[in-house]
């Protein structure tokens, strides 16, 4: 009985097996399968070792593995126009850690960070030369670093044009009193007009007031004339001593004012377009932590140095209190106050391989498209765009040498001539020899051409 039941049991598995299978014929058209697998051709077939080596027919290598079929999609990307697109699945987007970001429009800056020196106000350095030759009779400023102020005391001077300049003054002086109540004006005006010139001559000769009015006083010739500080500041240099011989080429002090200061920066070419005169900078000393000077540019040399190939600029700072020394080294931030409204796109979506810059533009999901473009001027962070990638495209900012190496490798097979099929008996037989002269075996089905 239980025998029984089980063919029974059997034999309608078979109907509804059959039946399956009837049905399933009957609805497909003949052929429905060959043609779907004819519908999508390969191109060619290369080697799995070495894609440089291909076949028009498929082929085995010399490892007895089959050459990969290459399709149309394979080469540009699944239909796109553009040589080199990638198309890889998302999950593999993530894995790989693909990021992306938007271009778009905004507007960039940049601050740029070098090291300045500080020195002198070449506009507040003032060189004392003397007017007449003469000899020093006595120093009273004597020391390099002593401050001075307008009018101070330098030096006593004897000099016989001075002493002669002296005597002159005297004579039209005497002159003038003795003809002021003459009858005839033309008298009276030429005693002035004497008088006046060569106490301007005294004047000329940086001879003080203070000795002019104690020689209108005295009315006696005074061996030695002082020479006064002319502006406020430090003295740098002192170029005579007591005793020595002084002509108008002799420079008796170098003094200058700190009161403000220069700092010369240098830049790199690539920074040029971003500063310009009246840009904002600040200045941290290592001798003074924490404490922030700022200033601004007041020059921007023509030139650039030949070695360093950077171009110096001159900034200025206040420098009132004195903190301030020449020579010292400072920490300068620039505040480019150029702001310019921009396509921009992150620094490091830009590829630097060759001579052209490309981008990996995504038009898809897990489609990635290359693009050569041009750009402009780069704060560091952002770069602008000036051609290739339009406002709301997404470009890829991480793990682009990843897929710019896919890219390659599909563009250079894109760009393969397909091998010629040599049907002639001769190139077959040539071909054969070459082959078993490596020790080759010809490919099933087909010839291998490199």
């Amino acid at each position: 009985m239980k025998m029984k039941n089980g063919l029974i049991i059997l034999a309608v598995l078979l109907a509804g097996i059959g039946a399956g299978y009837w049905l399933s014929g009957k609805g497909a058209a003949p052929g429905a399968g060959t043609q779907a697998k004819s519908e999508r051709k390969p191109l060619f077939y290369r080697n799995p070792m070495n894609p440089s080596i291909t076949s028009p027919v498929p082929a085995k290598d010399e490892m007895g593995m089959d050459y990969i079929p290459v399709y149309p999609e394979d080469l540009n990307g699944g239909g796109s126009a553009t040589p080199g697109t990638v198309v890889i699945d998302p999950t593999v987007v993530q894995s790989i850690g693909v990021r992306t970001a938007r271009a778009q429009k905004r507007a960039i800056s940049r601050l740029i960070q070098t090291t300045g020196r500080i020195a002198y106000d070449e506009e507040r350095l003032t060189r004392l030369h003397p007017k007449v030759s003469g000899w020093v009779e006595k120093v009273f400023v004597s020391d390099t670093g002593a401050a001075v102020k307008p009018d101070t005391m330098l030096l006593s001077i004897y000099s016989p044009q001075l002493v002669a300049s002296e005597e002159e003054y005297l004579l039209a002086l005497k002159n003038a009193e003795t003809l002021e109540h003459s009858p005839f004006p033309d008298v009276r005006k030429g005693a002035l007009d004497l008088l006046r010139s060569t106490r301007e001559r005294l004047e000329l000769l940086d001879v003080p007031p203070h000795q002019i009015r104690k020689l209108e006083r005295t009315r006696k010739i005074m061996k030695s004339l002082h020479i006064h500080s002319p502006a406020a500041g430090i003295v740098l240099k002192v170029g005579a001593r007591e005793g020595s011989h002084v002509t108008p080429a002799t420079e008796l002090y170098t003094i200058a004012d700190l009161s403000r200061i220069w700092t010369y920066v240098d830049i790199y070419e690539y920074e040029l377009p971003w500063v310009r005169v009246g840009d904002v900078a600040e200045m941290r000393l290592v001798s003074l932590p924490g404490r922030v000077f700022k200033g601004k540019i007041t020059y921007i040399y023509p030139y650039l140095d030949p070695k360093t190939r950077t171009n110096k600029v001159r900034l200025e700072f206040d420098n009132r209190d004195g903190l301030l020394k020449p020579d010292m080294f400072a920490d300068v931030m620039l505040h480019a106050s150029r702001r310019k409204m921009a396509l921009t796109i992150p620094e490091q979506a830009v590829i630097r391989t060759g001579r052209k810059p490309k981008v990996f533009v995504q038009t898809g999901p897990g489609r990635f498209e290359p693009r050569t473009v041009r750009l402009g001027v780069s704060n560091g962070d952002m770069v602008e765009v000036l051609g290739g990638v339009h406002d709301g495209e997404i470009v890829v900012t991480s793990a682009q040498f990843l897929i710019d190496s896919e890219s390659s490798l599909k563009e250079a097979a894109a760009k393969m001539v397909a091998p010629k099929q040599e049907n002639s008996p001769q190139s077959h037989k040539d071909t054969k020899k070459d082959m078993d002269m490596k020790g080759m075996k010809m490919p099933a089905g087909g010839k291998a051409h490199e």
